[in-house]
């Protein structure tokens, strides 16, 4: 039991490195996190994994209500 527990964290931590290394490949992390598309975009590409790697291309748009005058 502790040895497939302990292979599911390494392949969940493995999976989740490649995701952030496939961010910074696209230079998501450059600049600053202007809104929470960029943020979004981020998160769901490192969630993404190596499918990145596959063409997996996640993008996140965010439409926030303006307040009212």
């Amino acid at each position: 039991m502790r040895m497939i527990s302990f292979l599911v964290t390494l392949i969940l931590v493995v999976w989740l490195a490649i995701g952030a290394a496939a961010a910074g490949q696209r230079h998501y992390y450059s600049g600053s996190l202007t809104n929470c598309a960029k943020a979004g975009t981020i998160a769901v590409t490192i969630l993404a994994g190596p499918l990145n790697y596959v063409g997996v291309n996640p993008k996140i748009s965010c439409h926030v209500p303006q307040p009212s005058r």
